[in-house]
């Protein structure tokens, strides 16, 4: 680094913006930044039309720049420049609260972020993701499983309470061999054709295995309407076969 005894003009030490900038570690572009926020005297041009700055203006352009690097922001640095000794240990002590704040939500950022390499975890509940993680395990294709993922989140946003319940008995099914058999073949069904004979078959094992369920388990409260409708309205618009698996279901006595 030079020194400024390097750079005389008429007895004083003075300095081009690029050299002032040099000094003081900073770029040209920062300099200005600091000249348009007010926080650095902007020093009028000479007879040869170039700005000269003294050792005050590189005083002064050192301590902005320790400052910003601190991490003050720009709108509190001439507020600090100007303190008083307990006005400006003040002035720290909150911008180092309000620096403590930003870590954290940075750090609670970077946690959501390292939850997307396992996606089901950020949208849906650990109990949920749980119970397509078995779906997933015991086979059933990324298509459906991605399916019923967004059908949980839509329920859990609607009917929130009833979402809690609802897993905990579809936690309990995935456990019954039947299910997941039956699970499996709805699956295979997705794309089939609506007219498709194995339908039948498909819509009476799952009449029977609700049937067998409602038979062994309390009644409980009333579904949500609201909830119910969506989820039967989001499944069977899905695919054409389900729809009408559904209606063989309902229908069949």
């Amino acid at each position: 680094m030079r020194s400024m005894n390097d750079e005389r003009t008429d007895g004083r030490h003075l300095l081009t913006i690029g050299r002032l900038a040099d000094y003081a570690g900073v770029t040209i572009k920062a300099v200005r930044v600091y000249h348009d926020r007010g926080l650095l005297p902007e020093p009028p041009r000479d007879s040869s039309g170039y700005r000269r700055y003294g050792a005050e203006h590189a005083i002064q352009l050192v301590k902005i720049r320790t400052l910003a690097e601190a991490g003050v922001p720009l709108a509190r640095i001439g507020e600090l420049l100007a303190a008083g000794r307990e006005q400006f240990a003040a002035a720290i002590d909150e911008i180092d609260r309000g620096l403590r704040e930003r870590a954290e939500q940075i750090r609670r950022a970077r946690h959501r972020l390292a939850q997307l390499h396992d996606g089901d975890r950020l949208f849906v509940s650990a109990e949920v993701a749980d119970y397509l993680g078995q779906l997933r395990e015991i086979g059933v294709s990324e298509r459906t499983v991605l399916l019923e993922r967004d059908l949980w989140i839509m329920m859990r946003s609607v009917a929130p309470g009833q979402a809690a319940a609802w897993i905990a008995g579809k936690v309990a099914a995935v456990a019954d061999p039947e299910f997941r058999s039956l699970y499996l073949d709805y699956d295979a069904a997705f794309g089939w054709s609506p007219d498709d004979p194995r339908l039948p078959a498909i819509a009476e094992r799952t009449r029977q295995w609700f049937a067998a369920q409602e038979s062994d388990t309390e009644t409980g409260p009333p579904p949500d309407p609201t909830a119910t409708r969506l989820a039967a309205t989001t499944t069977t618009a899905s695919s054409p076969a389900w729809a009408r698996i559904a209606e063989l279901a309902r229908h069949r006595t």
